[in-house]
């Protein structure tokens, strides 16, 4: 029985990455890192890591004589050149320097913890150019929510309601996910609400229809969560109350959220969490008209077991 280090190599590879794939599942970091939508790609990805593992130990010991690359260069198969790899062939610089740009992200995944975007990478993002309008975080998403809310049966909705978590008549197997019903049920509780509830479903949804058309919702009530970020420049009274929008994957992330005014403010420092309550106003931001909330109450919490929001995919049925 021969057992080959080259051909062992590669199958732990393999097992890693499966085992690395299956334990982001298990634990739910995987969604620090992609959109829930993507999931089911990610635990095909494990499967396939597996079964290909699967085919590779059986490669690691031979009892048969083998085929090997001395062999080969001795037979009529090199005649044209040795074009295949037999997996005994002298481990070289080549072959290191290509293990290693495997081998690093697996090792950075399993001994590095995932960490959650915060007030740093939103200020390298520009997170107050974006907020004034120039940037729009649900473009790519495939559904434009501000086109979508045109269409709107403006109709459908009558009296005040508050704007809470959607019934689940309307909703499909994902929680990310909604048919178009649902959508526009949704945008015409908040044009009809008094009380704006920003939810992590509907949160990136909501923020959209806000900015686009300030001046509707200027003196609404609002209850909303995130974290604190400041940026030079800001008055000792002012701060944004952020979330990350992630659309596809953490690469593609987005800052959204609401400058905010209260006189609290400077206690609270970077990346703390709150529950916020407060009036929307109507501000300007390098000549950028954009809302904020004069907060009436809040309270410090813990970071989110989910910290970032995902656009809603919108099915039309």
């Amino acid at each position: 029985m021969k057992f080959n280090s080259q051909q062992a190599t590669r199958a732990l590879i393999l097992i890693s990455f499966s085992i690395f794939l299956f334990n982001l599942h298990y634990t739910g970091e995987i969604n620090k890192f992609i959109n829930p939508k993507y999931d089911h790609l990610s635990q095909s990805a494990a499967i396939i890591f597996l079964l290909l593992f699967l085919i590779q130990i059986t490669r690691v010991w031979s009892s048969a004589p083998v085929h090997t690359y001395s062999d080969c260069k001795k037979s009529q198969c090199c005649s044209l050149g040795h074009t295949h790899e037999h997996g005994d062939t002298p481990f070289t610089t080549k072959k290191l320097i290509s293990c290693a740009m495997i081998v690093f992200p697996l090792l950075t995944g399993f001994l590095l913890p995932a960490k959650v975007l915060d007030a740093s990478i939103a200020n390298k993002k520009g997170a107050m150019i974006t907020l004034s309008g120039s940037g729009n975080p649900d473009s790519e998403n495939g559904e434009d929510s501000r086109l979508h809310n045109k269409h709107i049966n403006k109709g459908t909705a009558t009296g005040e309601q508050n704007v809470e978590e959607p019934g689940d008549d309307l909703t499909t197997g994902s929680e990310n996910e909604m048919r178009s019903e649902e959508y526009d049920k949704l945008m015409m509780a908040l044009e009809n609400s008094e009380v704006i509830k920003l939810n992590d479903r509907i949160y990136s949804s909501f923020f959209e229809e806000i900015s686009t058309d300030v001046n509707k919702y200027k003196g609404r009530k609002i209850e909303l969560t995130g974290f604190v970020y400041k940026e030079e420049g800001f008055n000792g009274n002012q701060l944004v109350i952020s979330r990350f929008l992630i659309t596809h994957c953490v690469a593609d992330a987005g800052i959204i959220g609401f400058l905010s005014e209260f006189r609290d403010a400077s206690r609270l420092k970077k990346d703390s969490w709150i529950n916020a309550e407060g009036i929307i106003g109507v501000t300007t931001y390098k000549g950028a008209l954009l809302p904020y909330i004069k907060v009436t109450n809040w309270q410090e919490i813990a970071e989110p077991k989910k910290p970032y929001l995902y656009p809603i995919t919108i099915r039309h049925s």
